[in-house]
């Protein structure tokens, strides 16, 4: 169970359907990228706090689990997970933008440190602002930065990095609001692959949001999590109730 826990808040880290969903449109190829990137960064998330009940299934090679998730998000500063089991609370997470910690009572071990492990696990660096746009279903990269490679695959709009790094990227987004609806991140050397999906997304107080994520994480083994938002609420006031029980020992991510 250790390594459920570990590996389910490892790639949280880097998060019931909603019967409401966004139109999407097919990609047009005169779009230009500058377009694709002002129109997705157009999508604004104006919230000081975001509350999130979620549902998760959680498989490897030998197992397969379902579970429960509650999100809190402060936004910029703090993002709070709490992994239930048969509604019986087994992990919680602490992030802020200068440290990563989490503890999981099966093995009574607990884990704190910066994100440097993280982004070693995942083969990109990891950081707060990162981590939270998974969360929101934004691009993990600060698209404005560099120069795009930009074409129209299955009718979605995809961003590729032109470059010839160990660290491979690509960003698809679709016509309408230029939504992500997925971003892989490949490095060949590691024989590392993420994959994250946002197969469609609900607009709330003008704001868009995933209704579910499909995350695919290989490295030596491959595992799949599935995460369906159940309930999102904005703005209210949240506790972020977080301590490492005494006695836990310290355990390091590989």
């Amino acid at each position: 169970m250790k390594s459920i826990v570990s590996a389910f808040l490892i790639v949280f880290l880097i998060g019931c359907k909603s019967k409401q969903t966004v139109a999407t449109a097919a990609a047009n190829e005169n779009t230009e990228v500058s377009k694709v990137i002002k129109g997705h960064y157009k999508n604004e998330h104006d919230f000081k706090t975001l509350n999130i009940r979620a549902n998760a299934k959680y498989e490897d090679a030998k197992q397969s689990h379902s579970m429960n998730a509650d999100i809190r998000i402060k936004k910029d500063e703090i993002i709070w997970i709490n992994i239930k089991f048969l509604g019986i609370p087994m992990a919680k997470a602490f992030i802020t933008p200068t440290k990563v910690s989490y503890y999981e009572k099966i093995n009574n071990t607990y884990f704190e440190g910066d994100f440097t492990l993280l982004s070693n696990w995942l083969g990109t660096d990891l950081d707060f602002q990162k981590v939270q746009n998974l969360f929101l279903g934004k691009a993990i990269d600060d698209l404005t930065k560099d120069k795009w490679i930009s074409e129209v695959v299955e009718k979605m709009f995809k961003l590729s990095f032109p470059n010839n790094s160990d660290v491979s990227k690509e960003f698809y987004f679709e016509g309408a609001n230029y939504l992500l609806k997925k971003e892989t991140i490949t490095q060949e050397s590691q024989n590392r692959n993420l994959s994250i999906q946002y197969p469609s997304y609900k607009e709330e107080k003008g704001m868009f949001l995933p209704n579910e994520i499909n995350i695919k994480a290989v490295q030596k083994d491959v595992i799949a999590i599935d995460i369906e938002y159940r309930h999102t609420t904005f703005n209210e006031n949240l506790s972020y109730p977080f301590s490492i029980p005494s006695g836990y020992t310290a355990v390091e991510i590989n």
